[in-house]
């Protein structure tokens, strides 16, 4: 009864990855791993889990790495209002990490703001990468 039980299971399973399910893959580095936002949001997307389940991964099978998760912000707004909404980034990636069993002390964080652009420029083609968590291997 156990076995047929793990078949169907098994079974269920595959059929969910079929269907287009999230994929987590555990990155051969954590630095500069990156997760992206909206527009003045630090809403984790399903694509930004993905990929921070995939590093809580890697700090799984590598008890000794520490990170830190830096939140960045496009050039629109203050530098005041996006310092915070940077640290609201950095803390929301933090938090994945953290519900997924990654012990707190192991992750720091810092926000940028707009200070530290990935891409230089203006434009929605420019912002859109310039709103992210990175994080970096202490």
């Amino acid at each position: 009864m156990k076995i047929k039980n793990f078949a169907m299971l098994a079974s269920v399973a595959g059929l969910l990855a079929a269907c287009g399910g999230s994929t987590i893959v555990e990155p051969a580095d954590l630095n500069d791993q990156r997760v992206y936002f909206a527009f003045d949001s630090y809403e984790i997307s399903d694509e930004a889990r993905d990929n921070l389940l995939g590093q809580s991964l890697y700090m799984k099978n590598h008890a000794d790495t520490k990170i830190q998760i830096a939140g960045n912000c496009d050039e629109r707004g203050s530098s005041e209002y996006n310092l915070a909404l940077g640290a609201r980034r950095a803390n929301a990636a933090k938090a994945v990490l953290v519900d997924d069993g990654i012990e707190p002390s192991r992750i720091s964080t810092i926000s940028y703001g707009k200070e530290r652009p990935l891409v230089q420029g203006t434009g929605e083609e420019v912002w859109k990468w310039n709103r992210n968590a990175t994080t970096t291997v202490k």
